[in-house]
């Protein structure tokens, strides 16, 4: 008999409960049982015979796929669900029709493009570390931007014990004492650009995402949502995989 067994995980981002990185936290805070036992991280299941539950909800397949982009404002959290009952992007995709899940994350006082999916391998595709995904940043900062400092910031900071990759930055506008500052990166470490303007003692006031993979968010307002065409979805699922060579 053939085995139709998936990784949980998988099943899970695929069904559009989050994505795999996610479902992952979920099955390890033991939220999810499959036929009524805690599930552990591994575990496999056969979608059309196993019953699998988040935190008492049973999880059903969304044949749909769903594609967007959204403006997200500062203030928001990238989550479905805040324990601090903080606003969420998932308040502001409700009239989407079908549950998504953000692609990635913004923090709470960012603002800019957040794809949104409940496409679960198209999201593992572009947020695993071995893709390369451009992400482009307006970053606006304060305190003096030297050219020692940028070099710093090209060539990686350390951080948590790991210096980043290479990157571009260069100045888009000066206005004393504020600096506008470009980034193209290709890592999403947590609050990333943020914590390298810290360490070349340069205050961020305002960060903002322009652009993912080619994919731009142009005119849409703060706050609003549109599906990704045709065009974007090229750029979006052509992200090249192929794991960096050592």
């Amino acid at each position: 008999m053939k085995d139709n067994k998936i990784r949980l995980q998988k099943h899970l981002s695929e069904c559009g409960v989050a994505s795999r990185r996610k479902a992952e936290e979920l099955i390890a805070l033991g939220k999810v049982r499959v036929n009524g036992r805690v599930a552990a991280i591994g575990a496999k299941v056969d979608p059309k015979r196993d019953k699998v539950t988040v935190s008492g909800k049973t999880v059903v397949a969304q044949n749909t796929k769903m594609y967007i982009m959204l403006h997200k404002p500062r203030g928001y959290v990238t989550t479905l669900k805040d324990e601090l009952d903080r606003k969420c992007v998932s308040d502001l995709v409700k009239d989407v029709g079908v549950k998504l899940f953000p692609v990635g994350r913004l923090d709470r006082n960012s603002e800019g493009l957040l794809i949104m999916t409940n496409d679960g391998s198209f999201a593992n595709n572009l947020t695993h570390p071995s893709s390369y995904v451009n992400k482009t940043y307006r970053v606006t900062v304060e305190g003096e931007v030297t050219d020692e400092k940028l070099i710093k910031l090209r060539e990686g900071i350390m951080l948590d014990g790991t210096k980043t990759l290479p990157c571009d930055v260069f100045v888009a506008e000066k206005r004393d004492p504020r600096t506008v500052l470009i980034f193209i990166i290709h890592e999403g470490r947590n609050r990333q650009i943020r914590r390298m303007c810290e360490s070349v003692q340069l205050e961020v006031l305002r960060l903002k995402r322009t652009e993912i993979a080619g994919v731009k968010l142009g005119m849409l307002p703060q706050g609003k949502w549109r599906p990704l065409n045709e065009r974007e979805m090229r750029h979006l699922t052509s992200v090249n995989t192929t794991k960096k060579e050592d």
